[in-house]
């Protein structure tokens, strides 16, 4: 996952097969993207540098064997920030429109109503989703894996005033997961948080097969060793709808987190492991397109090369992510 993504705009993304200089200069104040120390993706300048202790288990597993150990070497972003961990992702808006356009019901980032041919009449009142029995037999189901601290979970709930949506959050970590469940705008009438693995063999009990409408996997896929991405990629075509979509954001090749890795800190090619143990990978174009291209068809595979300003260090920090649309056929078995 990725905070100091959040105000990106669609200028600065561009095709697969672009090459050239950076598409956009984006300057940003440091409380808008925080110290290295705060982000997942800008943390590694102190982290890369450090011992990995691994505690008797195998150098470049996935992640550490226990959970608990994981987020006891993280425990000042869990114990200390809790939902505060990432910021909000508000610019899921601008960049994954499918996940507002399915319904009139929503507000803007501001908490105003915001409805397509909208006059400039004054909004009426905000009043909380009533749920009936018709609404419920047709939700429309977003699934977000690796969730985290629910950063993009809880925005769109507060964003979407539709009583269909229902929103599934799901971690490989039940410490994250026990965070979302804690924050205050939990509700289970509109979302479930689960523990569920991503590259497991089996599907979360939670969730139907062929339930769900839009699948978010933000910062996620990178943390699977490739061995995993087969089925990591099967189970999110199970779980979607035959029409549904999987929005797709993740580490580009080249990107300042991998080029502030150490030697010491690789396990194979573009693939690395951070301080806490858990793996990273870089990606290409190409790559996914293999990838996700053998059961889905790709709308969208797209490079986002950034440079962002931290004014405050005097840092430039020039980021690539890939951002992809992949959607399951309607005809789909």
């Amino acid at each position: 996952m990725d905070s100091s993504s959040s105000g990106t705009s669609q200028a600065g993304i561009s095709p697969a097969n672009s090459v050239g200089p950076l598409k956009k200069k984006q300057t940003s104040s440091a409380a808008e993207i925080g110290p290295c120390t705060s982000s997942d993706d800008t943390a590694e300048t102190d982290a890369l540098s450090a011992p990995v202790e691994l505690g008797g288990v195998a150098f470049g597993s996935r992640m550490l064997s226990s959970d608990r150990n994981v987020f006891e070497h993280n425990a000042c972003f869990y114990e200390n920030n809790k939902d505060k961990f990432f910021k909000d992702r508000h610019w899921l808006r601008v960049e994954f429109s499918e996940l507002f356009e399915w319904t009139n019901s929503r507000t803007s980032a501001e908490g105003e109503q915001s409805l397509p041919g909208a006059t400039g009449e004054a909004a009426e009142p905000l009043t909380p989703p009533v749920a009936s029995a018709a609404a419920a037999s047709e939700k429309f189901n977003i699934m977000e894996v690796g969730c985290g601290a629910g950063n993009a979970v809880f925005p769109l709930l507060a964003d979407v005033y539709d009583p269909r949506l229902f929103v599934y959050a799901c971690d490989y970590s039940k410490t994250a997961v026990d965070v979302v469940k804690a924050t205050e705008a939990y509700d289970e009438s509109r979302c479930k948080a689960f523990v569920w693995d991503l590259s497991s063999t089996e599907l979360p009990s939670e969730v139907a097969p062929g339930s769900i409408d839009i699948m978010l996997m933000i910062f996620v896929f990178s943390a699977l060793h490739p061995d995993q991405w087969s089925q990591a990629v099967e189970n999110a075509y199970r779980v979607l709808k035959p029409g549904g979509v999987l929005l797709f954001r993740d580490y580009g090749r080249n990107d300042l987190t991998q080029l502030r890795f150490k030697k010491a800190r690789l396990l194979g090619e573009n693939l690395y492991i951070r301080g806490d143990g858990t793996r990273v990978y870089f990606f290409t174009n190409e790559e996914l397109a293999e990838v996700f291209g053998k059961r889905f068809a790709i709308e969208q595979n797209a490079i986002d090369r950034r440079l962002l300003v931290n004014r405050k260090r005097e840092l430039k920090m020039y980021r690539v992510w890939l951002q992809a649309k992949f959607r399951k056929p309607i005809s789909a078995d």
